[in-house]
């Protein structure tokens, strides 16, 4: 489908750019700081086609990365890249298998449970057990560690900051990284906390079971937008969405199904588990299909959520 060149509104959203656990969103403008400020007409610099840099690509199934390590009872397939922004990739463990015990200094991370139980050991917090359906999430300079739970491997996606390379607590070995050397050193400043959130999500319990509501927060940096909500009908090919400037967008399908239309691509279908990628400066918008879907839009810088709108032809998130 061609996108015609469009006069563009500067859409800025009443909701706080979030990650992934509960908190109620301020109704207010951008940094909690008074109203939102109205819509505002501008002239945005698009570049004519963002390319796709691998191993980005619109569409990742994750039965398709199934299929292609059925006979690897460990593995792990880098799916998004982003040279300044966000990292994520699908990871399997097998059964008895369990991590190192690591953090991030400068970062948050945060991971989906697609299959399988594992342990998970986060400083400060009871060890708990995590299914399907489970969103955990890790503040920086806060210790971290997960194993395999039964007899079946667990998979998981996991997303990362691209600029960001773990660090060990003294007592572990460290896994070498290419162009890396690992040195002693001493930190100043106590990690991140969560505050009057939690560690971690029992979507399937708590929202599609339970009925209750994933409400957004925000680390300071990363927007990761968990919304659920009914199908509705596919929009007409002219409805452009919107676009993001310098940054891309990536969504995981959490439940259900969803749809996306992404400048220059043929509509993509994703399932429950699937990765959908949408370069910065390209056109796009999503909806869901069938009876109820959730879809966690990510963005590797929170101000991403003032999204750049087609001016006059309508917009879905």
């Amino acid at each position: 489908m061609t996108f015609a060149r469009k006069t563009i509104l500067a859409l800025l959203l009443t909701a706080l750019p979030v990650s992934v656990f509960a908190q109620d969103a301020a109704p207010v403008g951008r940094g909690g700081r008074g109203p939102a400020a109205p819509p505002m007409l501008a002239w945005a610099p698009k570049p004519v086609l963002a390319p796709f840099v691998a191993p980005n690509k619109p569409l990742v199934q994750v039965a398709d990365l199934q299929r292609r390590h059925a006979r690897d009872k460990s593995w792990n397939e880098l799916v998004v890249r982003d040279a300044t922004g966000l990292t994520g990739r699908y990871i399997q463990m097998a059964p008895g298998e369990k991590t190192k015990t690591q953090f991030f200094v400068d970062s948050s991370m945060f991971w989906f449970v697609q299959a399988g139980q594992m342990r998970v050991t986060i400083q400060g917090q009871e060890p708990f057990v995590a299914g399907k359906g489970f969103v955990v999430q890790v503040p920086a300079r806060v210790q971290y560690a997960m194993e395999t739970v039964g007899d079946a491997p667990v998979l998981r996606f996991e997303v990362t900051h691209t600029r960001a390379q773990p660090f060990y607590p003294i007592s572990e070995t460290p896994t070498p990284v290419k162009g890396y050397t690992y040195e002693k050193v001493t930190l100043q400043g106590a990690g991140g906390s969560y505050g009057t959130t939690k560690p971690f999500i029992d979507y399937q319990k708590e929202v599609i079971e339970g009925g209750g509501r994933a409400m957004p927060i925000r680390d300071g940096e990363t927007a990761a937008n968990i919304n659920r909500a009914p199908g509705a009908p596919t929009p007409p090919a002219t409805q452009w969405g919107h676009f993001h400037d310098g940054t891309s967008e990536f969504w995981f399908m959490l439940e259900g199904n969803a749809e996306f239309l992404i400048e220059g691509v043929p509509l993509v279908r994703a399932a429950q588990g699937d990765i959908v990628y949408a370069p910065a400066g390209r056109w796009h918008r999503s909806g869901h299909v069938g009876d109820i879907a959730t879809r966690v839009s990510i963005h590797p810088i929170a101000t991403a959520a003032n999204s750049l709108q087609a001016d006059g032809a309508g917009g879905a998130e």
